[in-house]
Parts: structure tokens; sequence; C-alpha cells
């Protein structure tokens, strides 16, 4: 699994929680984290391999069972990692980059052509956090969405997001958890 965002947007909670489910579903777990210039809004990305044996965290060209992405750009820089017929969950956000931002580069014009071909599940994190009570909690959300097609039960998801997100935002959270897991289950068929 690779979960790819920029700094700010919880990648690396999100890897915890990931991690904190396949622990309790009896998994053994790897989790490789790149910071980058996160907390001046560069990638981050995180590798986790899970299953009975793992030797290594390392995910190669086509090798990815599912990519979580934080935002649009992200998941398009992250496509080559997806295996054929993987899994894309990504947010329907598009953060420019810097190089954007001072005109140095420009954004693809067929980002959202290039996600349908791949055939991502588009959720809309921020405006479902926002419901939920906070916009910060778009990663959980992305993660509910992530629970319904991924074999974990959801029991163990809620008490991986308990125990991982600060005590004051375990509502909040548990909240938009379920509205990304509802989500998917609406638009299942879409992907």
């Amino acid at each position: 699994m690779l979960l790819c965002g920029v700094g700010g947007q919880g990648t690396i909670l999100a890897a915890n929680i990931v991690a904190d489910v396949a622990e309790r579903c009896g998994q053994d777990v790897k989790v490789s984290e790149i910071h980058g210039m996160a907390q001046r809004g560069g990638a981050v990305s995180t590798m986790i391999a899970l299953g009975d044996d793992v030797h290594s965290m390392v995910i190669g060209q086509g090798e990815a069972d599912v990519i979580i992405a934080f935002e649009k750009l992200e998941a398009l820089r992250s496509l080559p990692s997806l295996r054929s017929g993987g899994m894309l969950i990504v947010n329907d956000e598009l953060i420019k980059p810097a190089s954007v931002l001072t005109g140095k580069a420009s954004i693809p014009s067929d980002v959202d052509d290039e996600l349908g071909f791949a055939r991502a599940l588009i959720v809309p994190a921020e405006a479902e956090a926002r419901e939920a009570g906070s916009p910060k909690s778009a990663n959980v959300v992305l993660l509910g969405a992530a629970s319904a097609l991924f074999g974990f039960p959801e029991d163990a998801w809620l008490a991986a997001v308990r125990a991982n997100v600060p005590p004051k935002t375990v509502e909040m959270n548990e909240k938009a958890f379920a509205a990304g897991r509802q989500f998917a289950l609406e638009h299942e068929g879409e992907r």
C-alpha cells in the first residue's frame, strides 16, 4: 500500500492507523516514510507492506495493491507504482506546487482524465471532513473509503482510529471515517 500527499495532510497519521489495523488483524507490517520538505508543503509518501511474513517495505513500479492519494497531483505522480487492477483512492483536491505558483511549471490539463483511466475512486474528502467537524480529518475520510474496499473488519479500523488520533478529536474522526466508508460503499461500482 502506498499513501501519498503533501506536508500537513496527515499522511503519516493515516499510515500509522493502517499499520495499527493490520497488526490488530494479525498481519506482519513494515512501514517506510519519505518526508521530503513536508513542512513546506512538499511531497510525503509512505509505503506499507503487510501480510503473513513481510521482509521488505519497498514497493516497486507496478507493485502497489492500493494507493491512497491525499491530492490529485500526488495521485498522478504515484500511478506508475499501482499494479494492474490495483485500487486507487484519491482526495478530490488539487494542491498547486510551488513550481506552478511561481509560473515555472503548469498543471497538466488531463488530471481528471488520467485518474478516470486508472479507475480511481475520487472522494470529496475535504467536504466530508468539514461536515464531520474539521477539514483536518480528510485523511480519516480517505481511510474510511479504503476500509469499505479493503478486507479488514470495520471494528479494527475504528479501534485503530481511536488509538491514534488525539483524544479530543475521536468523535469527529469517527464521523469522518463513517462518511468516507459510506461514500465508498455508495460509489464502489464506479471504479
